[in-house]
């Protein structure tokens, strides 16, 4: 059975990982004992997306396309790589920031892996900063979208594939 993944309050400092974001959340699964690193688990949670989030990337990647959006982290610049279509702009054991920058907004995504070797959590928090009506009109459409893809990425990290 799959831990229940909640969505809590970001603990994250905004004006460090992404100035002026408009819009954060964060999510949280409790892991238990399990050892991972926040790249491990960002790895789980983006390679071992269930199919039907997949789906929802391509359909997205098709609509977007004649706006000239981005749909892939293909040229961006990434110091730690890719994981899956996220650049890797920083790491820690505990601490990984994936992102970009487009025309139409900024995106960064922040996994925290912390607590007690006897329950552990892997937090997973988005900031999105728009740079204009696009961005802002692609962000209302896309965040209850967003909430879903992000809960069923995070089932992934304690069960990652079947």
């Amino acid at each position: 059975m799959t831990a229940p993944v909640r969505e809590i309050t970001p603990n994250v400092d905004a004006g460090t990982v992404l100035s002026g974001a408009q819009f954060i959340d964060s999510f949280r699964v409790e892991v238990g004992t399990t050892e991972l690193s926040a790249r491990e688990a960002c790895t789980r949670m983006v390679l071992n997306a269930p199919r039907w989030i997949d789906a929802l990337t391509r359909l997205r990647n098709i609509l977007v396309k004649p706006f000239g959006l981005k749909t892939s982290g293909e040229g961006a610049y990434a110091p730690g790589g890719l994981i899956g279509l996220f650049p890797v702009l920083s790491e820690t054991p505990d601490q990984l920031i994936a992102g970009f920058d487009d025309s139409h907004l900024d995106f960064r995504l922040v996994v925290d892996v912390a607590g007690e070797a006897t329950l552990r959590h892997v937090t997973s928090t988005t900031l999105v900063r728009t740079n204009n009506l696009l961005g802002r009109t692609y962000l209302a459409l896309i965040i209850p979208f967003h909430k879903l893809v992000v809960r069923g990425m995070m089932g992934r990290i304690v069960e990652p594939a079947r």
